[in-house]
């Protein structure tokens, strides 16, 4: 991690520019990656600290970092503020592009590039502003989503719309994973088409409408677990928005009881990774599993039901229906929670 970024390592790039780009996530992988392919190469590429992942907690780099080692490109890894600060202001950029960053960012970093700060953010602004918009467009089965580029001010997905651009979600049913992948090729996209414009001041920025915003807050662990009192079509969207995390979860009384320290409710907890799901009318009891006439894995929600395609006992590995049923046939006539 780099505390401060050597000038004489820093070079502009071909468009006479220093530019400093943030992210994190994969969201921001596609987007640094055609960036860092152009023109237009970053001179330094801030993210988040490596952290520990799995089991073993091994110390793992995000996959920003992973992307800027293979274009050779200084990385900085602010813990906090200060340093933030601290290791922007040495760099000095002329312009900041941001994808996925969680710092927010103090007036003075926001006034120091010349051409300003840029974000990418993956909703049509003004609506889901904040965390989570992949997720919310999913979950509320919208028609449509996209990407906006504006540039930041000091209130969060606020400032003024440099382009947006929609992508339909009529036809398909993404996870969260492969939606952000679209948004992310999209915007990245975006960004190269308004790039030069912008910086020769051929782009005015067009307020949002604060009176339609709407807001996507951060998701919690406990947004994943399931309410079979929903519809079948409300339970479907929710296990595509929380894949991977934190997943969509119920949990099934006297089945196998589990093993796992401290839990002595005879409740194991089942992570339904993929779901179809009908509209058909039943009079069974809501969470009941059953066969449906087509003998395919199906639980009882408030209306219609949903045909389990992929699923996950607590303890276990994911599994397809079919050869979950073949281990744990009893699962039939069982009550989900």
């Amino acid at each position: 991690m780099l505390n401060s970024i050597p000038q004489q390592n820093v070079n502009v790039n071909d468009s006479g520019l220093k530019v400093a780009f943030l992210g994190t996530p994969e969201f921001a992988v596609p987007i640094l990656e055609k960036l860092a392919s152009s023109e237009h190469k970053p001179a330094a590429v801030f993210c988040a600290p490596d952290k520990p992942v799995g089991r073993r907690q091994v110390m793992t780099p995000p996959p920003v970092k992973t992307l800027a080692q293979k274009y050779n490109i200084p990385i900085c890894q602010p813990e906090n503020v200060s340093s933030f600060k601290f290791q922007v202001s040495s760099l000095n950029p002329d312009l900041i592009i941001c994808a996925a960053y969680r710092i927010i960012f103090p007036k003075e970093i926001l006034d120091m590039p010349k051409f300003g700060c840029l974000n990418i953010h993956p909703s049509l602004l003004p609506k889901y502003r904040g965390a989570s918009p992949i997720q919310a467009a999913i979950l509320n089965g919208d028609t449509k989503t996209g990407v906006t580029i504006f540039k930041m001010d000091e209130q969060i997905d606020h400032g003024p719309i440099l382009i947006a651009e929609h992508l339909s979600l009529i036809t398909k049913r993404y996870t969260s994973p492969e939606l952000s992948d679209k948004l992310s090729i999209l915007g990245a996209g975006l960004l190269i088409k308004i790039f030069p414009d912008w910086v020769v001041g051929k782009i005015t920025p067009i307020p949002q409408d604060n009176s339609q915003a709407t807001y996507a807050p951060q998701i919690k662990k406990e947004d994943g677990q399931i309410d079979w009192q929903k519809s079948a079509q409300e339970t479907e969207r929710q296990i595509r928005a929380y894949s991977p995390w934190p997943g969509a979860s119920t949990g099934i009384m006297n089945f196998t009881p589990s093993k796992v320290e401290g839990n002595e409710s005879g409740i194991k907890g089942l992570r339904i990774i993929k779901a179809d799901a009908k509209k058909d009318d039943s009079n069974r009891q809501l969470g009941e599993i059953f066969l449906d006439k087509n003998n395919e894995l199906s639980v009882q929600a408030g209306q219609g039901y949903l045909i389990i395609k992929k699923l996950q006992l607590e303890g276990g590995k994911p599994l397809s229906a079919q050869d979950f049923l073949r281990g744990h046939k009893k699962i039939i006539g069982q009550i989900l929670t």
